[in-house]
Order: structure tokens, then C-alpha cells, then sequence
């Protein structure tokens, strides 16, 4: 089983698949055009991260990962293998509701390690100019985020998501991107949204949304949810703290990482004894190559 689509930046045509990974594996890509090379969902192969986070090995790039990562998060995936034939992962509905739906339909397994948690051990705070992104001690993993976009029908909005609760699916993983029409040119100009269409993106006008309805009202905020859960899984582990975000993005989203991942005395490594065993992608449906 495996889902085709393009790319929301390079337009390319794209297909990926999901395969199961041992233990301790993290998630990893694999450009199946490139011999098969593996790229880790890790921070050190963060890459351009201004319209979306791609992850670069050795010249070979893996673009726009955050809404996979994060659907990966929701559903508790710690383990497996993505295999794409182009540089960009597909952007489907705009969503990570189309990744969560592959995930179920290839199915999930318990692996006998104890998944390992980052606790989060004292409060890291990041700032720029109006944006701002914070992580404090918790013992669960939130997400409160703020956001404040000129356009009437957005301005200040805020959501804040418990991850352990399962609200994620349905509060967080349907909401789609969204873009504006008066920044189209300028974008595609710069070599960006050429994969960007009306079905897989809310398109935002001078008077309101193009392809309504919504599927939330405070959708805009929520797609934020999204992207920041998958660009904190670049951590390459779950986090047990409370991550507060206000007009931050996908380069505040990985200098969090980042800080975290370079000083060992803000976290520490832990496991929940009450927990069941982690999960990976269980995939018997997907056995077999791409064609």
C-alpha cells in the first residue's frame, strides 16, 4: 500500500510508502531513486526550514517532513522506515490526516523496548523580536500555541493540545495549510507552492476563504499545532514538558531543538514504568517494492 501525490513546493510527483524498523531505529527516510540512501528524521540533518523543515545527507534532500513526523507523533509511531522516489514528501490534503489514515491501514505493532522519553528538566525560552517559543517541565507533552495573522478572518487565535489524551487526531491532524492569494506570485517567484492547489491548501482571499468551508474555525491555528509537533519530533524522541509558541515558525520550531539537543543539563532521558511498550509501523499490507 503506498499513497502518490506532489510535492507542495517542488510540485514533483511523488510516492512513499511506509516499512516497518527495529527498536531503537527512529524514523528514517529512503530515496528508493537514490539507491535506496537513508536519511535520519534527526536534528542534525536539518536543513532550509523557511516555508517548510527538509532534512539534507550528504547533498541528497528530503523536503517538507514536518506533517508526516507529526502524524507519526500522534499516533505513537517511535520506529519506521518512509521510502520516497523524489526529493518531497507529498502534501495530500494539506493535512497529516491522509499520513494517520496509511498508518492505521498498514497497522501497528508493540515493540518489546521501553520507549525513552526527553524530560524536560528547566525552562528554555527563545525570542525574536514578536515570535517567541518556550519549553517547560511537565509531565505529560502539551502544546499551547499563538497566532496573529493581519488577514480579518484569522487575527489572534490559540489552541492548546494535550498529546497523551488522543485529542490529536481529531483536534489537530485535519487541519490543512494555508496560503494567500496575495502572496502566490511572490512565492512561486521564489521556486515555492508549485505543487499548491485549491485541494490540498486553504487558500485565503482579500474576503475570506476561497474553497471553504473550514474544517475548524480556528483551523489556521491548529495547522500550527501540527507543524510544531513534527518539527519537535526532529528530537528524536517524544518530550514529556509544556512547549508554548507565539507567532513562532518552522526556524523557531528546529533552533529548539537544536538548543535543547546542545545542552544535556536542560533534559534528561527517561521511560514511564506504567506505560505500555512503544509502537512501529506494522506494515504486512505494504510487503513488496515500489514500483
Amino acid at each position: 500500500m503506498e499513497r502518490a501525490g506532489v510535492g507542495l513546493h517542488s510540485g514533483a510527483p511523488v510516492k512513499l510508502r511506509i516499512l516497518p524498523a527495529p527498536p531503537g531505529s527512529g524514523i528514517v527516510f529512503r530515496r528508493v531513486d537514490l539507491d535506496g540512501f537513508e536519511v535520519e528524521a534527526v536534528s542534525r540533518n536539518v536543513a532550509r526550514v523557511s516555508y517548510a523543515t527538509s532534512l539534507m545527507k550528504k547533498g541528497v534532500l528530503i523536503s517538507t517532513t514536518e506533517h508526516l513526523l507529526s502524524a507519526f507523533i500522534g499516533t505513537g509511531i517511535d520506529n519506521a522506515i518512509v521510502e520516497l522516489d523524489n526529493l518531497e514528501l507529498p502534501i495530500l490534503d494539506g493535512s497529516a490526516r491522509p499520513f494517520v489514515e496509511l498508518i492505521h491501514q498498514a497497522g501497528i505493532r508493540k515493540q518489546r523496548r521501553a520507549r525513552t522519553y526527553l524530560r524536560i528538566r528547566q525552562a528554555i525560552e527563545l525570542r525574536e523580536g514578536n515570535k517567541f517559543i518556550a519549553v517547560y517541565p511537565a509531565d505529560n507533552y502539551s502544546v499551547s500555541y499563538t497566532i496573529n495573522f493581519p488577514h480579518r478572518l484569522i487575527g489572534k487565535e490559540a489552541f492548546r493540545l494535550e498529546l497523551a489524551n488522543g485529542e490529536y487526531l481529531r483536534e489537530v491532524a485535519p487541519a490543512r495549510t494555508f496560503g494567500s492569494r496575495e502572496d502566490e506570485q511572490t512565492l512561486r517567484n521564489m521556486g515555492l507552492i508549485r505543487g499548491a492547489s485549491r485541494d490540498n491548501c486553504v487558500v485565503l482571499t482579500k474576503e475570506g476563504v476561497e474553497n471553504p468551508p473550514l474544517r475548524f474555525a480556528d483551523e489556521f491555528v491548529r495547522h500550527k499545532v501540527l507543524d510544531l509537533i513534527g518539527d519537535l519530533a526532529l528530537l528524536g524522541k517524544q518530550i514529556l514538558g509544556n512547549v508554548v509558541a507565539d507567532r513562532a515558525g518552522h526556524a523557531m520550531h528546529t533552533a529548539l531543538v537544536s538548543r535543547l539537543l546542545r545542552d544535556r543539563t536542560l533534559w534528561e532521558e527517561t521511560t514511564l514504568e506504567d506505560e505500555p511498550t512503544p509502537v512501529a509501523v506494522h506494515v504486512r499490507a505494504m510487503a513488496g517494492q515500489m514500483a
